[in-house]
């Protein structure tokens, strides 16, 4: 079945032109113009992506992706920002509130879609059999779960790779540039930065009230997972 991407676009023309080529490279979708329209058509069927446009009649992109994030059935979409916002502070807010992607306006149509067909491969590619674990942390191949302890721990596509990769190589210092090869491909270009935010969503996330720290920061090196961490 092809990939489902919705398209939340309410200029016309980069909507039209968005869809003409992730339908010439085999992708279904759909497209809406405003927030609530774009929170309906999610209800009515669960898109495998979505390009998101951070200003919108109504309902902006923020809203929309802190909405998604918040809702169980929602809340593991892969989501890419588009914006003509190019400063940092806006990049790192889109990040914050749960984008796994971002693309400034104006873009490269084939640029686009190397990051849609990325972060398509992220989410699938816990598919498969097997499990990794660590100190009490357990992920689940199969079924794409993770725990900590007797914990759920609920993870975006990109969350969980990085976890894969740490889980991977426990203990093992991963620079940004080695988690920028094996999460995000050599196909994409994608800053530091990006990193650092992903990495930061993903101890948030596994450190739960009474659990003692995991990710460890080696400042001018990387991460790694370490259950003697200490951030420096």
């Amino acid at each position: 079945m092809k990939p489902f991407i919705l398209i939340v676009e309410d200029e016309l023309p980069q909507a039209e032109l968005l869809q003409y080529n992730l339908e010439k490279q085999g992708f279904r979708t759909s497209t809406v113009y405003e927030g609530q329209e774009a929170l309906n058509r999610i209800e009515e069927e669960l898109p495998d992506l979505v390009v998101l446009d951070w200003m919108l009649p109504g309902l902006s992109g923020v809203d929309i992706c802190r909405k998604l994030r918040q809702q169980k059935d929602t809340k593991h979409i892969p989501i890419i920002m588009l914006t003509a916002r190019g400063e940092e502070g806006d990049r790192i807010r889109g990040l914050d509130v749960g984008a796994d992607d971002y693309v400034v306006k104006p873009y490269s149509p084939k640029e686009l879609i190397a990051r849609v067909r990325s972060l398509l491969r992220r989410a699938k590619g816990a598919e498969g059999e097997g499990r990794l674990e660590y100190a009490n942390v357990v992920m689940d191949l199969g079924t794409h779960k993770v725990t900590r302890g007797e914990e759920a721990i609920h993870l975006g596509p990109t969350e969980f790779q990085l976890l894969r990769a740490f889980l991977g190589r426990p203990t093992r210092v991963f620079s940004r540039e080695a988690l920028l090869d094996q999460v995000w491909g050599r196909d994409v270009y994608v800053e530091d930065r990006t990193v650092d935010v992903h990495v930061g969503r993903l101890r948030k996330a596994l450190n739960l009230p009474g659990s003692p720290e995991l990710i460890r920061t080696i400042r001018g090196v990387g991460y790694s997972i370490d259950q003697d961490a200490q951030s420096s």
